[in-house]
């Protein structure tokens, strides 16, 4: 039964709006009023500059990262029983109760678990993956998504059951999260057009 505790232990510290609080106290701001209305650290750099907003990242960074170790270092949780654990971070941002559920969109959050549950290979992976996806799409949700797609696939040839069922569910929530963006289709960089129109020339 300890897996359960620490999977509410995750889900509370996934819960907590470190970016949104940062806004409300340090900025006086609320950041859901600025861009997309995303109460995470890129509307905390849009509300007040690059460094809070780094500030922002590592604490929901942390905040995925911190209950997965601890689950597996102090309550020996391991294997099919570290699943919720990994995940309920990423619920507890997207769907805060601090918020009434209207969390953010939890990109750092799910760097940080993946890092709890695999060290370097996940988030290093994931992240090269969002880094090619964004410098093609103009739309941040088709990033994402592609991304987790491939991630998924590379999870695949890893052959590692219990990673990949938390990328099922992990990128179930990411898809949900983004899904007004998806609606909009997708859109190549105008420097992709600019390689098609060359092309053709």
């Amino acid at each position: 039964m300890d897996y359960l505790l620490w999977t509410l232990i995750a889900f509370a510290s996934g819960s907590l709006m470190f970016s949104h609080w940062i806004g409300l106290v340090v900025l006086k701001k609320d950041i859901r009023t600025v861009g997309n209305g995303n109460p995470g650290a890129v509307n905390l750099w849009r509300a007040g500059g690059k460094a809070w907003s780094i500030v922002g990242f590592l604490l929901d960074y942390i905040k995925g990262l911190a209950p997965v170790i601890a689950a597996q270092h102090m309550g020996d949780i391991e294997g099919v029983g570290l699943i919720p654990v990994a995940f309920a971070p990423v619920v507890g941002h997207a769907f805060s109760p601090w918020l009434r559920g209207r969390g953010g969109k939890a990109i750092a959050v799910t760097f940080g678990v993946w890092t709890g549950v695999s060290l370097w290979e996940g988030p290093t992976v994931f992240g090269v993956l969002l880094s090619f996806w964004y410098a093609v799409s103009a739309r941040d949700g088709w990033t994402v998504f592609m991304a987790s797609l491939c991630f998924g696939c590379y999870l695949i040839f890893r052959g590692v059951q219990d990673w990949l069922v938390l990328w099922v569910l992990v990128s179930t929530v990411l898809t949900v999260k983004h899904f007004s963006e998806l609606r909009r289709g997708w859109q190549w960089r105008p420097w992709v057009y600019r390689i098609f129109r060359r092309d053709r020339s």
